[in-house]
Order: C-alpha cells, then sequence, then structure tokens
C-alpha cells in the first residue's frame, strides 16, 4: 500500500511524495496521534529492482501520434527520476504508486536476449523497426549492472533487424560498437532528449540523468561514430522551460543532430497531481502560472488524451509554440531534415532450415 505522506525532496529523486495509484482499494494517509511527529524523517529511499518475467517482450501499438508500430521496454519505472515523465501513471497497473515508487521499485525483462530471439525467428514474423525506450528509458543507471538493452541490441544486430533509440541516458556510448555497425547498414537511429540547458533545473526536473552538457557531448560523439541522431526537446514546459526552445535547436544542431521535434507536457491520469505538488515544493510562484498554460492549451485541462492533440496542444499559445519551433529549426537549417527511413529488407531470422528438418526424422 503506497505511503501517501509528502516527503521532503531528497537528494537524486524527483517525485516529492508517492500517492496511491488510481486502482488501489485502500490509501495508507498520516495522522498525527500523538506518538510521533508527522515530521520525524522517513527511511531513506533505496532503489529495488526485480525480474519481470514477461513471456513476450515486443509490444506493439496502432497510435496515430507516435511514428512506429512496434517497441520494447527493457524496464518498468525508470531511476532518472524525471517528474514529468507520463509513464509514471504505468506503475499502478503493478499497484505501485507512480510517484518515489516508479523511480524506486524498478522491474528489468529478465531473460530478453533468448525471448526476443524466440519472436524475431518465429515463422510468422514480420519485420518493422523497433524502437527502444518508448516508455522508460533503456540506458537509465541499473542498465549498467543489469545490461537488459545491450542484450536486446546483440540479438537484433545478429539478425540485421532496425531499431531505434530514445534516450537521455550516456551510457549508450558503451555500445558504440553495436550502433556504429548497425549504422553502417542503415539498421539504426538515436533520438536524445533534451528538456533544459539550466543545469539547477534540470537536478530538480530530471535528477539522476545526464546533464544538459553531457548530452550535447553525447550527440557529438555518436555523430562522430556515424550514427544518425536526432534531438527530443522534450517535453516543452510552458512557463518553465518553453524560452529556452531557440537555445535547444541551436546547440542540438551545432552538436551535429540531423533531425528535430518538439512535445508539448503531457499529464496523464495520477501524473498531473504529481507534478502541481512538484511545482509547489520547488517553484512555488511560478505553479499557478505554469498550470494556467498547460490548461490553456489542453482545453481547460491538465491532459488532453485525443489523438492529433496531446503532442501538440491547441490555442494560441501552442500554435506560438509550434510557430517559434519551426522557425528556429530553419534558422540551423534543419527545418525540413529527416533522419532515414530504417532499412527492413536486410533482416535475417535464425530459423533453422525446413528440408534438413526433414531429413532428421
Amino acid at each position: 500500500m503506497a505511503d501517501s505522506r509528502t516527503r521532503r525532496v531528497e537528494r537524486g529523486r524527483g517525485a516529492v511524495a508517492n500517492p496511491a495509484g488510481r486502482y488501489e482499494r485502500e490509501v495508507a494517509e498520516a495522522v498525527d496521534d500523538g506518538w510521533a511527529s508527522l515530521e520525524t524523517p522517513l527511511p531513506a529511499l533505496v532503489t529495488r529492482v526485480e525480474p519481470d518475467r514477461a513471456q513476450r517482450l515486443i509490444t506493439r501499438n496502432a497510435s496515430p501520434d507516435v511514428p512506429f508500430e512496434q517497441s520494447i521496454n527493457p524496464y518498468q519505472g525508470c531511476e532518472h527520476g524525471c517528474v514529468y515523465c507520463f509513464a509514471r501513471p504505468s506503475h499502478a497497473y503493478l499497484g505501485l504508486s507512480p510517484g518515489l515508487d516508479f523511480e524506486t521499485r524498478l522491474f528489468y525483462k529478465a531473460d530478453a536476449g533468448r525471448i526476443l530471439a524466440a519472436e524475431l525467428d518465429a515463422p510468422g514474423y514480420v519485420c518493422k523497426p523497433i524502437t527502444l525506450g518508448a516508455n522508460t528509458d533503456p540506458y537509465q543507471p541499473v542498465e549498467r549492472e543489469h545490461r537488459v538493452t545491450r542484450a536486446i541490441l546483440e540479438v537484433l544486430a545478429a539478425r540485421r533487424h532496425p531499431v531505434s533509440i530514445i534516450t537521455k541516458g550516456t551510457l549508450i556510448e558503451r555500445d558504440l560498437d553495436l550502433l556504429a555497425s548497425l549504422a553502417e547498414c542503415n539498421l539504426v537511429h538515436v533520438l536524445v532528449s533534451v528538456t533544459t540547458l539550466d543545469d539547477a533545473l534540470k537536478r530538480v526536473l530530471e535528477p539522476r540523468a545526464a546533464a544538459p552538457r553531457a548530452r550535447l557531448r553525447l550527440i557529438e560523439r555518436l555523430t562522430r561514430a556515424g550514427i544518425p541522431v536526432g534531438v527530443l526537446v522534450a517535453p516543452v514546459i510552458p512557463a518553465l522551460t518553453d524560452h529556452e526552445l531557440e537555445a535547444i535547436v541551436n546547440h542540438s544542431a551545432a552538436a551535429g543532430a540531423r533531425s528535430l521535434g518538439y512535445v508539448l507536457l503531457r499529464l496523464p491520469h495520477e501524473l498531473g497531481e504529481l507534478f502541481a505538488n512538484w511545482l509547489e515544493v520547488h517553484f512555488p510562484e511560478r505553479a499557478g502560472r505554469v498550470l494556467s498554460r498547460i490548461r490553456e492549451m489542453r482545453g481547460g485541462r491538465l491532459n488532453d488524451p485525443r489523438f492529433g492533440h496531446r503532442m501538440k496542444g491547441e490555442g494560441a499559445y501552442a500554435a506560438l509554440l509550434d510557430r517559434r519551433f519551426r522557425l528556429a529549426c530553419q534558422r540551423v537549417g534543419l527545418d525540413e531534415a529527416r533522419l532515414a527511413v530504417l532499412d527492413t529488407q536486410q533482416f535475417s531470422p535464425q530459423r533453422p532450415d525446413a528440408a534438413q528438418l526433414a531429413l532428421d526424422f
């Protein structure tokens, strides 16, 4: 059962509370019974990582808002602790809180390489690019120990299967050998997420993610290795990070990004309350303005789940953001730039030869 008490800000953690998920029937609430103060410090948060015994890895979607049909999420939950993460509400399906549980109670896909190999080698499988990191970051800190993403890439590389990676983690440099080999055959591209260039803001907004300068250096190093890189300015937070839009575009292009995109902040389900609480703790003087701008672009609500609207918003302010972004891209010569469509024709599954099997019988 989730602890609903508001915690003091903890170094390296994003959320400031751990409210129960929307499916919980019981909620714990702190009450002063006279025996102990509500200000008594809570135990230090420790990251716990457990295996997820999934039977399949590939997830398929038909959303018109995302440019891929297949994805794999090596991890559930994310230690980066980004307070704005739209994936936080998915922890409610596990009976855990989208708050601090999301960044401290993590699950990794055990035996991912074997499971993925079986899926790709199945007779009915049709090759389409797979995206890693559509929900949580495949290069979050626990990947250093568990190497799930590395195992997945090894299987994809062996079968010459196209893959797109979304990350803000510099640990991806560990896998430059695989990525460079895939890039030579037009089988990979990487999208680096850049939210802010402000180090102080980054430390409370996405506490365990790489620093802004480290992400720009990552773009340069991937580019030098021949790996196509795009940048997602994501999310754009009105009245908090939106003034950085042009600067992020300029620095990303200078670092070697071949394409640029942006996504407006989304606050589905429990995330609306979590983000509002975070604002009250870290930016109380600005909280009302930020939430007002969000509602202005979301039809009076904190979230608009409609396809075609949820990524960019609507209204005058959303239109202004879009115009600013397009002009900034034009100024750096990337207004029409797109990453190349990945090649699906090289796919080579490792299937047993049917004729040889017949002889063995």
